[in-house]
């Protein structure tokens, strides 16, 4: 048994009754609700309990059937028809079908939440008869079936959502009111349900043995919620978990124990500062050239050294190493000189002071504070004084969301593989995040023309062709000098001996039906 229930006495199991596995994790949970959650640990509840037309392969890159059984696309990919597995069943024994997935994906595109945009392209929805879904999107795309692997794809059970406050016509986002019932209740056909969930406590989930699938060996995962890299390795410690998550690199070298182990392999995950030129109340215009300015004064890799003990790779764009174009031509170079140089090409080389108001919390094993306290004296170099301003997530993404931010820090993991996310996220064309956030409304200068050009002939090929049009977008997106990419963090994995199939996915973090425990 993994779990000491002197320890942690709220668990244990019986005789022969299977595994409980904790696992200890600072929740960043702002919604189970499939339509509305948009964070790192909805990526692994969702993905437990939740399944979708189409999962990513553990090669990170291939699609392979999950209700889907088939798919197959017209010549130029925009009608797409998914031919859905006769076996597949929500957790409450009713079949999975048609209507479900139809229904589904309008109420996530009708409530508008932070993953709306994947169905953007799509025109319409059909079901000829309970077991195929036709989609027909407004333009070719290259990469929609991989972004229905992303877990807020997931298929929901529209009879008992809809019982319970659902609702997915066009005004779902001003109707549907099914969110608090799914904060106590699931609605998938994955291989977990939700158990309980005490917000800033524990999350539990259970195995759903009605699942259609391969059923997984581990019975119950309990999440906790457990704020530093310290406490949760303090837990694995003294046996009260057997999983920690967010535990950095130089924390983990410490570890001795030999019930523990460590492993560390590369991620796609991204921490990045971004700045915002059309923010409000500037001190100075945050033109191209104070930008170009600001990213060559950061010292990355020292960055890099002191908050992942060097555990991580540059980026020479805000698309991953490993994606289609990402990894293309050199991370921009630390040069203070040339920075300053800038500065005075601008007219600003007396300087100015800038708010830096960025979420106070450790992703991916980066303390944002101390990453933030680097970066305060890089730009002191060049005389821009930075204004720390640590908060809690939610303020910061109403600050990011309303007035603007000149410069902040945040992070990004993929949803599915795939580049074209990284567009439709960080792109300055209308539409996309960090153009709001870059205030693209105050500045329009700040669009690129040729950006959704090139996005949308991207997604029009295939294969060698997209890869290299994807290179020519990334460039665009790292001369903008709007999103610079500091790190990609590698994955820190802590368990306890017994503990096997942990591995980082592209699309859903960690994937617990992969979990065995010995």
């Amino acid at each position: 048994m993994l779990v000491s229930v002197a320890a942690f006495p709220t668990l244990g199991f019986a005789e022969n009754a299977g595994t409980s596995i904790v696992i200890a994790r600072d929740m960043d949970l702002n919604s189970l609700d499939p339509s509305r959650a948009f964070c790192d640990t909805c990526q692994i509840y969702l993905s437990s309990v939740y399944d979708r037309l189409v999962d990513l392969s553990p090669d990170n890159k291939s699609i392979v059937p999950m209700l889907a059984k088939e798919w197959s696309a017209n010549g130029d990919a925009t009608v797409l028809t998914f031919k859905l597995d006769p076996k597949a069943k929500f957790s409450d024994g009713s079949p999975v079908e048609a209507k479900d997935v139809k229904w589904t994906l309008e109420r996530l595109r009708n409530i508008k939440g932070g993953m709306a945009y994947l169905l953007d392209n799509v025109k319409s929805i059909e079901t000829p008869d309970k077991e195929t879904v036709v989609l027909t999107l407004t333009a070719p795309n290259s990469e929609f079936v991989g972004s229905l692997t992303a877990p807020y794809a997931g298929i929901i059970n529209s009879d008992a959502v809809a019982e319970h406050g659902g609702d997915a016509g066009a005004d779902a986002n001003s109707k549907d009111n099914a969110e608090q019932w799914l904060l106590a209740n699931s609605a998938g056909a994955g291989p977990y349900v939700l158990e309980s969930y005490s917000p800033n406590h524990e999350l539990r989930l259970k195995r759903n043995d009605n699942y259609w699938g391969k059923k997984p060996s581990v019975e119950e995962f309990v999440f906790l919620q457990t704020k530093d890299a310290v406490s949760q390795t303090q837990l694995l410690e003294n046996g009260s978990a057997d999983i920690a998550m967010q535990v950095d690199p130089t924390t983990a070298k410490a570890i001795n124990n030999e019930n523990i182990v460590v492993e560390t392999t590369p991620s796609f995950n991204m921490v990045y500062v971004a700045v915002s030129p059309g923010a409000k109340n500037l001190p100075h215009p945050l033109d191209a050239k104070i930008r170009e300015a600001i990213a060559s004064a950061i010292d990355y890799d020292g960055i890099i050294d002191l908050t992942v003990d060097g555990k991580g790779r540059r980026l020479p764009a805000p698309i991953p190493n490993g994606f289609p174009g990402g990894g293309i031509g050199e991370p921009i170079k630390h040069d203070v000189e040339k920075a300053k140089a800038l500065m005075k090409e601008a007219g600003a080389g007396d300087g100015f002071t800038l708010a830096a108001t960025y979420p106070n919390v450790n992703q991916y094993g980066v303390d944002y504070t101390l990453m933030m306290q680097k970066i305060q004296q890089d730009l002191a170099e060049i005389n821009i004084q930075l204004e720390l301003q640590p908060v809690e997530f939610s303020v910061w993404r109403e600050k990011v969301n309303g007035d603007g931010i000149p410069l902040t820090a945040v992070f990004f993991a993929p949803d599915y593989y795939g580049s074209s996310q990284y567009a439709q996220y960080f792109a300055m064309m209308d539409g996309t995040v960090w153009y709001k956030r870059a205030g693209g409304k105050n500045d329009p200068s700040l669009a690129n023309p040729e950006t959704p050009k090139l996005l949308a002939a991207a997604l029009a090929a295939q294969g060698e062709k997209s890869s290299e049009l994807f290179g020519k977008l990334a460039g665009v997106l790292a001369n903008d000098r709007i999103i610079l990419p500091i790190v990609s963090p590698d994955a820190v994995f802590v368990s306890r001996k017994g503990i096997r199939g942990l591995r980082f996915s592209a699309c859903c973090n960690m994937v617990l039906s992969d979990i065995q425990a010995e």
